[in-house]
């Protein structure tokens, strides 16, 4: 088991030594959200982190209402990851979740899985989906997009424990609170 954290520009600029030297090993780093969005810090933190001597993957923050949103989003990320010339090690993971009501104000899509798999099958790199555990078993049915999941379940690890577990919104390093995760 692998220890790691998920970061984005939300995150300011990130003390990458003092999370090696907390025993993290890898972590998701924020390429893009939405339609055309792309994460300021994205190549900044993925540089920084390899120097650090972390193993580096991908997450893109999605927006889409629908398959046509969907396609132009895997364009986004895709277009982020290409432009940024940086080595990815782990997988891209699709963010599909309602954190800030987006979605649910947008009236919420009726077939999640289908966007999901309208991501992974048009983005061309590994690929997995990332959201809750509400939204794993209830909204989206991750055993049919055959890709790597990353469940998020704060406090506990139910029966989804996937690729990859974010376990905490509240691990501290350096002073400093990020998304705690484990990889199998």
């Amino acid at each position: 088991m692998m220890k790691g954290i998920d970061v984005s520009e939300n995150n300011g600029v990130v003390d990458w030594q003092a999370v090696a030297d907390a025993g993290i090993e890898f972590v998701m780093v924020r390429s893009s959200y939405g339609l055309y969005s792309k994460d300021s810090m994205f190549v900044e933190n993925v540089n920084a982190a390899h120097a650090a001597g972390l193993k580096v993957g991908a997450y893109h923050y999605s927006y889409a209402l629908n398959n046509d949103d969907t396609l132009q989003e895997a364009i986004n990320c895709r277009e982020a990851i290409d432009s940024a010339g940086v080595l990815l090690e782990l997988p891209v993971f699709f963010d599909m979740e309602d954190a800030d009501g987006y979605k649910t104000r947008r009236g919420m899509p009726r077939d999640i899985t289908e966007i999901c798999r309208t991501f992974i099958d048009n983005i061309g790199l590994d690929c997995g989906v990332y959201a809750s555990y509400s939204w794993l078993t209830n909204k989206i049915d991750w055993q049919s997009l055959g890709c790597a999941v990353w469940n998020a379940q704060w406090g506990q690890s139910d029966d989804i424990k996937g690729y990859m577990w974010q376990y905490t919104d509240k691990l501290e390093i350096g002073g400093r609170l990020f998304d705690g995760n484990v990889k199998w």
